[in-house]
């Protein structure tokens, strides 16, 4: 076993490694690299698997009837070479692709599709990611356990399928590009049960070719990938059990490629302060928000001015300094990187004085005494600490309540349970980059029920019927239009001020010098920690 060095040392031997670094070359296709995580991959199941770790695990192995272009959150065919909408938005024909295989060497057909998405819906599969597909005809059926097929998916033929919508959704070509979604073979499935996650057989461009428990996985290129321009590599060793810490000295030593769980936080300031080991990180956006909430039921919360005293009281840079700037500070509830986000929109400036005059119009001269739920996990208690001495500086006195994540998730989804949540640890990180998937759960009236997710309590059902409106348009052509609604929508929101958007955290990904490739595939949106399909490594000369 490596032996760590001390603190300073350790990030010293991290600079002057880089540093000492050969001159690069081109980018090379073939190649492997090394990735290192501390946990083992729970599946890869792509009904199943739904946590950061091996979401672009799973990306790499399967693949949808949807797409994205690389580094980026724009849409694009996947194992559909093309598809249709009729006039009311609600059928979708989809033609695949022709001579697209397995893994095991089998042709792909539509009768793989239809099999893939009754699997994930059939309740059997307890598949977390079964409601993304509510939209589809029969779903609910399927759901309560009264059928076993999605009567909205039928195989027209071995090229064709064609889906039907129980109502119009802008978000189902997003869906189709979802982990849920993606296309897996019945025979493999059967023969593997419930080991399907540790055996995946899918169209990738990476495919299994060993699993240690504890201890390793290798993919290796899938030479019969359908797309011609990946994959770059031809193996991606994971390596298990790594410490963070280990995995940085690692790097240095040239025997690891990208530390799959980041910079460790303690040594993230040392490392970025440094010129040289920065050239080495690169930065990019979450589709994430952290935000404070307030229970706009609850008495002084239910008033309007109340909530958008707090919201100017709130000093986001510091709190940003406190996670050694490792976010930007936010003002909507959509983070830069969501399509719909209104960059000219200005928000609530940190302003004492005003929101002290604002808390004073709203007849708290003296301010009150209020609850700030937080999780008990660092940095969340520190950040909530900054919040609070915020909120004193206008009179509002909170007592925190730090907590395990568990009370704190029941605390907010109970109606009397919480008047202010940090969300920090909780916060919102997009499911696919749709700006409506920041509005249901957590602002949206389906979401203020007990045990939801919507902590504010918020409804606005004008806004509510805005929102339908806007997911009823389905034209992929028309989908400006549809972002600037859902733009308009949260501006609005935020005249009601039911929360206080704190920060957006940023992506930082360390990667080895001879690694390659445009810099947003390690920032990739819809791929963390990075687009293993696209990426490459250089010649070291």
């Amino acid at each position: 076993m490596m032996t760590l060095l001390k603190s300073g040392a350790a990030v010293a031997a991290l600079l002057a490694g880089l540093a000492a670094t050969p001159s690069l070359a081109q980018e090379a296709a073939g190649g492997s690299i090394t990735v290192t995580y501390k946990d083992d991959v729970a599946t890869l199941d792509p009904a199943i698997g739904y946590d950061w770790q091996n979401f672009s695990m799973i990306k790499a192995m399967f693949d949808g009837l949807m797409d994205y272009e690389p580094g980026t959150a724009t849409l694009r065919p996947g194992l559909a070479e093309s598809y249709t909408i009729s006039p009311d938005g609600t059928v979708f024909t989809f033609t695949l692709r022709e001579g697209v295989k397995f893994h095991n060497g089998r042709t792909m057909t539509a009768d793989d599709v239809k099999y893939s998405l009754d699997r994930v819906t059939n309740p059997k599969t307890q598949s977390p990611g079964a409601g993304f597909l509510g939209s589809i005809a029969g779903y609910d059926k399927v759901s309560a356990g009264e059928a076993t097929e999605l009567s909205g998916v039928k195989v027209v033929d071995p090229r064709t399928v064609e889906i039907t919508l129980s109502r119009p959704d802008a978000t189902f070509l997003q869906v189709m590009a979802l982990n849920f979604s993606f296309v897996v073979p019945k025979e493999e499935v059967e023969k593997s049960g419930a080991d399907f996650g540790r055996n995946p057989v899918g169209t990738g461009a990476f495919k299994l070719a060993e699993w240690t428990l504890g201890q390793r996985l290798v993919f290796e290129k899938n030479a019969d990938y359908y797309r011609s321009d990946a994959p770059k590599l031809d193996q991606i060793h994971f390596e298990i059990g790594q410490e963070p810490i280990v995995s940085l000295l690692r790097v240095q030593q040239g025997e690891v490629d990208v530390p799959g769980d980041g910079i460790p936080p303690a040594k993230f300031r040392e490392v970025m302060d440094d010129p040289e080991a920065k050239s080495h990180v690169v930065e990019g956006g979450q589709l994430h928000t952290g935000y404070i909430t307030m229970n706009t039921t609850l008495a002084p919360f239910d008033d309007v001015k109340v909530r958008q005293a707090v919201n100017m009281a709130i000093n986001k840079d510091r709190i940003v300094q406190i996670i050694n700037g490792r976010a930007v500070p936010a003002n909507q509830p959509l983070p830069p990187a969501m399509p719909g986000y209104v960059k000219d929109y200005g928000g609530y400036k940190y302003d004492v004085a005003a929101a002290k005059a604002l808390l004073a119009e709203a007849g708290h001269m003296d301010g009150f005494e209020t609850e700030l739920f937080v999780a008990n996990t660092d940095p969340q208690p520190r950040i909530a600490q900054a919040i609070q001495q915020d909120l004193a500086a206008i009179g509002i006195k909170a007592s925190l309540q730090s907590l395990a994540q568990a009370n704190v998730i029941a605390a907010g989804g109970s109606k009397e349970g919480a008047p202010m949540v940090w969300s920090g640890g909780m916060g919102w990180i997009a499911d696919f980059p749709d700006p409506s998937n920041f509005y249901g759960p957590i602002l949206g009236c389906a979401g203020a029920i007990e045990g939801g997710w919507n902590w504010s309590w918020y409804c606005n059902e004008e806004i509510d019927a805005r929102a339908a409106a806007a997911d009823a348009i389905v034209d992929p052509a028309k989908a400006e239009e549809r972002f600037k609604l859902w733009g308009g929508i949260y501006a609005d929101i935020m005249k009601d001020a039911p929360w206080v958007p704190v920060f957006n955290e940023q992506r930082f990904t360390l990667r080895s010098p001879r690694m390659a490739g445009d810099d947003a595939l390690y920032v990739d949106p819809v791929a963390t920690p990075m687009n293993y399909r696209y990426v490459t490594v250089n010649d070291v000369q």
